[in-house]
């Protein structure tokens, strides 16, 4: 379909940066004084039942009003004609690595020796604006160069670059042999290469430096590996590599220091000690024993459970991509978190959208929703997962994951009912952030 773009559509990768900065790293000379957003039907607060035909009215990069029907715009404002799509709040994905050429290993691991952290940076810059074009106006980032993510989260929220806004982790926290261990399956002339590791700790005293690095370093979360990961090129299981003093040291520093904590997690008892720790959230959960689920919906303890990662990679596992050492804990950790996820789901575990995209392909995420309503979501709860509880999650419920006054104007639209159909959302005919319209479809 041609394309029609609205006022502040980011011509580029990115966009000349010459307007004075504000609160909000943007000129509000430079955008119109209103929007009025016809909305054919509108979920304003996923959860309760949409709306009828409506008006947003948008000023100043916020939601100023919502009115029944279609109000005719005051003059000199813009209207968005969305009359005929259902529109909804922008949505969140709580798992995503932007950085470098995601959902590839194979390229990954060819050019790694060849590649820079620009070079990684830029191609970034490329997977957040598929990553916003395909609906995900935030993200939260669980892994990176801290450098160079900080500096694409600050150009994000300055404008400069179309992007989703970015929470971020730094590097993940992880046990020397563990997984984030950058030295796993390198030769000693490589392994030595590495130098000093600031993200890797081991010992109580160690990870509780490691994290106020990576607060030092610019983390807006904390992630750690409290188990083996499947993508880490060394042999051994996904079984639990942290000790629970070791994670207790992590979760109660980076909360000390206001920050939320991510646990990457599959065999149940890291999974067990991390909740016992007091996580925030366990990111993949593949392994959950009855015990674990009952100890997490007891505790609070948030599930994201990236249903896509495990089958995109054991579909790079089936084509040669990944190395012999990950193939086997692919297929073991596929195999095992479908039944989790939906024994969790059942139990009432409190689960929010991610999706570990750079795993999968960015600008894809949305098909994790099909996967979530399979495992016994509804599609209802499936988009409250990435709006107003990934809001939650993230501790910006007041700004983010629903469309009423005072919130962002993140907004995006479908053509089809995604509450009777949760695949719409894998087609997004409209987008707008922070009340800047980036696409527009006819």
């Amino acid at each position: 379909m041609k394309q029609h773009w609205g006022n502040g559509f980011l011509a580029g990768l990115f966009m000349a940066a010459a307007m004075p900065a504000t609160a909000q790293g943007r000129d509000p000379a430079a955008e119109p004084e209103s929007v009025y957003i016809h909305a054919g039907r509108l979920l304003a607060e996923p959860g309760q039942a949409p709306r009828g035909p409506a008006t947003i009215v948008v000023r100043g990069g916020q939601v100023a009003e919502l009115r029944d029907g279609f109000a005719a715009p005051e003059a000199g404002a813009t209207l968005v004609d969305l009359s005929d799509s259902f529109v909804l709040p922008g949505l969140i994905d709580l798992h995503v690595h932007l950085l470098g050429p995601g959902g590839d290993p194979l390229a990954d691991r060819l050019t790694a020796i060849n590649r820079d952290v620009q070079d990684d940076l830029l191609q970034g810059v490329a997977n957040a604006r598929a990553t916003l074009r395909a609906g995900f106006t935030t993200v939260r980032d669980l892994g990176g160069a801290e450098r160079s993510i900080r500096a694409l989260r600050d150009a994000a929220r300055a404008g400069s670059v179309e992007a989703p806004t970015i929470v971020n982790a730094g590097y993940m926290l992880s046990v020397t042999g563990g997984h984030g261990d950058g030295r796993n399956g390198l030769g000693d002339r490589y392994a030595d290469a590495q130098g000093h590791q600031e993200h890797v700790c081991d010992g109580v005293e160690d990870c509780a430096r490691a994290v106020r690095r990576q607060v030092g370093l610019g983390a807006e979360v904390i992630k750690f590996a409290a188990t083996g990961g499947v993508l880490s090129n060394v042999s051994g299981g996904l079984g639990q590599a942290m000790t629970s003093a070791e994670m207790a040291s992590i979760i109660d520093t980076a909360h000390g220091l206001g920050r939320r904590v991510a646990a990457h997690s599959h065999a149940d008892a890291g999974t067990r000690a991390a909740v016992e720790a007091g996580v925030d959230t366990i990111e993949h959960g593949s392994f959950l024993e009855p015990e674990t689920i009952a100890l997490m919906k007891q505790r609070g303890t948030w599930l994201v459970p990236t249903m896509l990662a495990p089958r995109a990679a054991v579909a790079q596992a089936e084509a040669g991509a990944l190395p012999p050492a990950v193939v086997p804990k692919a297929r073991a950790a596929v195999a095992a978190a479908t039944d989790s996820h939906a024994r969790a789901i059942a139990a009432g575990v409190k689960i929010a959208f991610g999706t570990d995209t750079g795993v999968s392909t960015h600008g894809r995420n949305a098909e994790e929703f099909a996967l979530m309503v399979a495992a016994g979501m509804t599609p209802a709860a499936a988009i409250r997962a990435a709006t107003s509880d990934a809001a939650e999650v993230l501790g910006r419920a007041d700004s983010l994951g629903r469309i009423a006054p005072g919130m962002a104007a993140d907004i995006i639209a479908v053509d089809g009912d995604p509450l009777a159909d949760v695949r719409q959302l894998e087609d997004v005919d409209f987008v707008m952030k922070a009340g800047r319209v980036v696409l527009q479809e006819d």
